[in-house]
C-alpha cells in the first residue's frame, strides 16, 4: 500500500504541473471503493487550485470545491500532457489544460471524491480523525507522549491506527521502532518519556528520508511521472526477516500483528 512518503512524493511530481489549471473533461472508468459524489461533468470548467496533502490523501483544491483523492492498496497517479488511451486498470481520467491526471488502480481500493469544502460532511468522514501531520509543526513532542499513555495497545498497531500521528503505515512504523530501539510489540502506555522522545525523532527521520528517496518501490509502486523510490534498498528491518541486523548481526525476525507482517532486531529492540 502506498504510504504517506509515496502519497507525498507523488504530490510533488504533479503539484506545480497541475496548478492553475482548467478542467476541460472527467471521465470514469470502473466503480472505486467511494463514488465520485457528483456527476464527473459537474467538475467541467472549474480550476486546480493547488495540490496538497492529509495523511494519505491528496486534496486537489478547486475553484469550488476539492477533490480528495486515495491511492488505495495499489493505486498510482500519472500526469502528463500526452497519455496513453485509458487502460483496463485506469478508473479516473481528469483532462485539464495542462495535461491529464490518471488513477490507475488494479485493485480498485482507492478513490476520487467531490466534497464542497473541508467541513463538507463527506471530507469530515475521511479526514476528521486523522491524527497530527508528522512532518510538520503540529507533531509536538508532549502531545505525542500524552497520546501513547493514553493507549494500551501494541505501539506499532497504535502507530498504524494513524489517531496519535497519521500516516505512519507499516514499512515506516518497523522502521522507525528500530530507530527508536523499542519492541513493537511494547504497549505504548509503558513507553518512557526519554524512549517515547526517541520515537518522536525517528518517526520524523524516517519519513523524511523516506520522501527523500522518492518513497519504496515494492512492487510497482511509481511517482506521477512515473518514477519508482529507492527507500527500500536501505530498509534496516522491513523485509528482512533472517538477514543479519545491520547493526548487531542477529537475524531480523517477522511477526503478525492485525494481519500485517512488522519486523524487528530481538536484540536491539527491547
Amino acid at each position: 500500500m502506498p504510504e504517506l512518503p509515496e502519497v507525498e512524493v507523488t504530490r510533488l511530481s504533479f503539484a506545480d504541473r497541475i496548478a492553475g489549471a482548467q478542467i476541460r473533461d472527467v471521465q470514469m472508468g470502473k466503480a472505486l471503493r467511494w463514488p465520485l459524489g457528483i456527476e464527473p461533468k459537474i467538475l467541467i470548467d472549474r480550476r486546480v487550485r493547488g495540490v496538497r496533502r492529509r495523511g494519505k490523501y491528496l486534496l486537489l483544491d478547486l475553484d469550488d470545491g476539492l477533490l480528495l483523492l486515495h491511492l488505495g492498496m495499489s493505486g498510482s497517479v500519472a500526469f502528463d500532457r500526452q497519455l496513453p488511451a485509458p487502460g483496463v486498470h485506469d478508473h479516473f481520467d481528469m483532462q485539464t489544460t495542462h495535461g491529464t491526471l490518471r488513477l490507475n488502480d488494479p485493485r480498485r481500493f482507492g478513490a476520487v471524491v467531490y466534497a464542497a469544502s473541508e467541513q463538507d460532511p463527506v471530507a469530515v468522514k475521511l479526514l476528521g480523525r486523522l491524527g497530527v501531520e508528522p512532518l510538520g509543526d503540529g507533531f509536538d513532542l508532549k502531545q505525542f507522549q500524552q497520546g501513547l499513555k493514553l493507549r494500551k495497545g501494541p505501539i506499532k498497531q497504535v502507530l498504524l491506527a494513524g489517531e496519535v500521528v497519521v500516516g505512519v503505515g507499516n514499512i515506516y512504523a518497523s522502521e522507525a521502532l528500530f530507530l527508536a530501539g523499542i519492541r513493537p510489540t511494547t504497549k505504548a502506555n509503558k513507553i518512557s518519556g526519554p524512549r517515547a522522545a526517541r520515537l518522536h525523532a525517528a518517526v520524523r527521520d524516517v519519513l523524511a528520508r523516506a520522501v527523500e528517496k522518492g518513497g519504496s518501490t515494492l512492487r510497482d509502486f511509481s511517482n506521477a511521472q512515473g518514477e519508482s523510490g529507492y527507500f527500500q534498498l536501505e530498509a534496516m528491518v522491513y523485509g528482512r526477516e533472517g538477514e543479519a541486523c545491520r547493526v548487531c548481526s542477529t537475524p531480523i525476525k517477522s511477526i503478525r500483528q492485525g494481519q500485517r507482517s512488522t519486523f524487528f532486531c530481538p536484540i536491539c529492540q527491547k
